[in-house]
């Protein structure tokens, strides 16, 4: 338990304060720039969450500093300045214009919310956003992953965060989770628009690529759902597609260290394929609904050199969901679900409804 010392200083209690509801929109992370002293110190904060290595803490911390960040970041930092844009990270940019976008969509269906973004890893953090969203005013808060698939290494980290938060202030607010959304339909039909829009632009490849990100297969003997979620939305964008089994493989990317992850992995599966025969591939990532340095440069360089490399001919990469108008659709409707029973829209005022309605009619005007 935190002694009264630790609590944050917050806002005085008023009574009879009006309620206000807020979102906040959580995605992984990213370096400040691309740059070896950046990405280490995100690497740092990341690999040091115990959801996301399970390794016993004493000598993952060893290996961790002693030899993976001397040896990773400036590699890692070459990978994300070949990605880099003149706005900064594109995970950063995709998941601010989410935000604002989704903000957007709920005023335009009479939610009166405030949306915010925020990191789980880097700037700017889970804390420092709910710090700012209380400092407004907010007294209920939907906690909104950008993953739509549940993971413990992921989703879970996140609710790790939000309760580090909540243990340290004295005035909590009400506070909502959204744990998945893997099977929600128009973020289907919004990844199916997606993959034909590539189509109709650049034609159709020989096979279709959903590459998901991996974990250890350990987490799924030890009953995380991640690997399942992903199969679902597999599943469910081959049917919206049209596609046959043998149109389409479902792998996962992203494998780190030397113990087995999910399988089939990605880069052996696309050159299996190129020496197959396969001339032409088209991969989607849908588990990233940003683009980010597993997309852009794992799948769109890395991934694409790979199958050129083993015999293909032509390599295309579908881009994330980004911030299509179908997709801020979508993850509008998951917001206004989960914000079902709070008081989001304008208050009606009668009287002033009464007046309106009686000046129109004294106009002739239709009611």
């Amino acid at each position: 338990m935190p002694s009264p010392s630790s609590f944050r200083p917050e806002p005085p209690f008023t009574h009879g304060q009006a309620p206000q509801t807020a979102v906040l929109y959580c995605n992984l992370g990213t370096p400040d720039e691309p740059t070896p002293a950046a990405v280490r110190r995100y690497l740092a904060e990341f690999l040091s969450d115990p959801r996301v290595v399970e390794i016993p803490r004493l000598v993952w911390l060893a290996l961790l500093y002693g030899l993976i960040l001397p040896l990773r970041s400036a590699k890692s930092a070459h990978k994300y300045a070949a990605i880099w844009t003149a706005e900064g990270s594109p995970l950063k940019l995709w998941t601010e214009r989410q935000s604002k976008r989704l903000q957007g969509w709920l005023g335009e269906h009479g939610h009166r919310v405030t949306v915010r973004y925020a990191m789980r890893y880097g700037n700017p953090s889970i804390a420092s956003q709910l710090d700012a969203l209380k400092a407004g005013g907010a007294t209920r808060i939907l906690v909104l992953p950008a993953y739509p698939q549940y993971s413990a290494t992921t989703t879970a980290s996140i609710i790790d965060a939000v309760s580090a938060w909540s243990a340290r202030i004295r005035n909590v607010p009400e506070l909502r989770f959204v744990n998945r959304y893997h099977d929600d339909g128009a973020y289907v039909q919004a990844l199916a628009r997606r993959v034909r829009a590539h189509w109709l632009a650049d034609g159709r490849g020989d096979h279709l690529i959903m590459s998901f990100h991996g974990v250890p297969e350990r987490t799924l003997r030890l009953g995380d759902p991640y690997h399942c979620e992903c199969q679902k939305t597999g599943r469910l964008l081959a049917t919206e597609l049209g596609l046959q089994k043998d149109q389409y493989t479902l792998s996962f990317q992203s494998r780190f260290g030397k113990a087995k992850w999910l399988e089939p992995y990605t880069e052996p599966t696309l050159r299996a394929l190129a020496k197959r025969g396969v001339a032409r591939v088209d991969v989607v990532c849908p588990g990233f609904t940003g683009d980010c340095l597993e997309t852009l440069e794992e799948i769109g360089i890395e991934g694409r050199q790979a199958f050129l490399a083993s015999g293909g001919k032509d390599f295309h990469y579908i881009p994330c969901l980004n911030d299509e108008a179908a997709w801020i659709a979508a993850l509008g409707g998951i917001a206004e679900r989960n914000l079902a029973g709070w008081p989001t829209r304008e208050p009606v005022d009668a009287e002033a409804l009464a007046r309106s309605r009686d000046a129109a009619k004294a106009k002739g005007a239709p009611l």
